[in-house]
């Protein structure tokens, strides 16, 4: 179930032609932008809110490595454990290791873009320790082999009928017609697997340096279970997701509900403090934090392109994005898709590995418009666009263009050679012109242009031809 090279192109022409994905896409996200319109208006100071929020996760990724020791020194003063991973491999040896020495057997997950980009489940079935998803979107998704194709709705792609067709296969029950019978089958099913699990793993959506408490929001209760009730928590979490102090936990709460599901607050929102105390009646007896860069040092350490670490994954961006709502999460490839996805997955993954998603967008700005940190996506992709037309040239991977250019610039720079080109260009045309006028279908590499839209013909006479005769006839 491993991520391949990320392939938007070819992946996107596949999803755009699904008409059952494209419904899905619209009718959801138009869901969520209508609550997210509605609770953010209620918010009187909303866009000063915003900026409040920026300027505090700017504060936090500018002073990253003093709020980041600040963070291990409060979980070990509450009586956690602290891990450093400087990639997935040794984040998920650091887990899967914990659990070994925790003779631990099962493992219930709560949901986790963290796992999904280190491809933790994999590495818990290698070295043979069942794992189950909790939340109901990511259980769906598990089962059916697949990764999430939207930050907060993972299964935002499957109809009702795909999920009761795949429970029925997995579990030989009745194909069931109502949505509420399949909550109900998921919800007993997932509950044994609570109360015999030796081990939880969440992800978290806030850690505070100040007090090392760990923030978890959610609507279905399936964390606070996975947090509570096993014997020992790992939460695996970006360096980035810190925020300074816990009085800043009351504007991200109130910004992070509004723009992921238009709630003013989430259902559930767990504050985890290290590990059971005497005193508490419930929790794990061990906890334990990972700490996971994979890349995220490397994006801090360029100004362009460092903003891409304020986001608090609401998915705000996805839900407003055209590119996004007509293709789907899963033509970006990786664990995240949308604006987000097309400005972190290169940065993380290398640009190398993934050069077309800088480009899979029309940098319209929608995306910075609703970000609740103010993200500006578009000059983020422009710095990233510029990255890959570098690594391009620095491969030779641009030669024909680079011919193309000083071909081109050679004949404006000589009158009579611009000229003739022109004349040519009119008449080496006219077996690729239609009836409208416009070129269609013309030959590699051009037809990466035509066959997408149409290009405008050459004219017969130029603008200064015409021009000239203008003058004439006016005397």
């Amino acid at each position: 179930m491993g991520y391949e090279e990320v392939k938007f192109e070819r992946d996107s022409n596949k999803a755009i032609h699904d008409k059952s994905l494209k419904r899905a896409l619209v009718n959801v996200t138009n869901q969520f932008r209508t609550r997210r319109s509605k609770a953010s208006s209620e918010v009187d100071n909303w866009e000063n809110l915003r900026t409040t929020v920026r300027e505090i996760k700017k504060e936090t990724i500018s002073n990253l490595d003093t709020y980041l020791l600040m963070l291990e020194e409060s979980v070990k003063r509450a009586g956690g454990r602290v891990h450093w991973a400087k990639d997935a491999d040794e984040a998920s040896r650091i887990i899967v290791n914990i659990a070994k020495e925790g003779d631990v057997n099962s493992v219930v997950k709560s949901k986790s873009m963290a796992t999904e980009e280190i491809e933790l489940n994999d590495k818990f079935e290698e070295a043979g320790i069942k794992v189950v998803e909790t939340d109901l979107g990511e259980y769906i998704i598990q089962l059916a082999g697949e990764h999430p194709s939207h930050i907060i709705a993972p299964a935002i792609h499957k109809t009702k009928d795909d999920i009761s067709k795949l429970f029925s296969e997995k579990f030989g029950i009745p194909y069931y017609e109502k949505p509420e019978d399949l909550t109900k089958f998921a919800r007993e099913k997932l509950r044994s697997e609570f109360l015999n699990a030796d081990m939880g793993v969440s992800g978290a959506n806030f850690a505070v340096a100040e007090t090392g408490t760990i923030v978890v929001v959610e609507n279905e209760g399936n964390a606070r279970l996975t947090t509570t009730v096993p014997k020992i928590h790992v939460a695996l979490v970006g360096i980035e997701k810190l925020i300074p102090r816990y009085e800043d936990l009351s504007l991200f709460l109130t910004v992070l509900a509004r723009s992921a599901t238009g709630q003013k607050s989430s259902t559930y929102v767990s504050f985890i403090t290290g590990p059971r105390q005497t005193t508490d009646m419930d929790g794990p007896e061990e906890f334990h934090l990972v700490l996971l860069d994979n890349g995220r040092s490397g994006i801090l350490a360029s100004e362009e392109t460092r903003e891409s670490l304020y986001c608090i994954r609401c998915g705000a961006c996805l839900n407003i994005c055209p590119v996004y709502r007509q293709v789907g999460g899963h033509a970006y490839g990786w664990a995240y898709s949308g604006p987000i996805g097309a400005i972190i997955n290169p940065q993380l993954m290398g640009i190398d590995k993934a050069p077309e998603l800088p480009f899979a967008s029309s940098l319209c700005g929608a995306c910075h418009d609703v970000c609740p940190v103010k993200i500006d996506f578009p000059k983020v992709l422009l710095e990233l666009r510029k990255n890959v037309v570098e690594s391009k040239n620095r491969a030779g991977g641009a030669l024909f263009e680079k011919a193309g250019i000083k071909m081109w610039r050679f004949s404006v720079e000589h009158e009579g050679i611009y000229k003739l080109a022109n004349k040519l260009s009119y008449y080496l045309q006219i077996p690729w012109k239609g009836s409208n006028g416009k070129l269609k279908s013309l030959p590699y590499p051009f037809s990466r242009w035509t066959e997408k839209r149409d290009f405008p013909s050459v004219a017969k006479k130029t603008f200064r031809e015409r021009w000239s005769h203008i003058k004439d006839e006016m005397g």
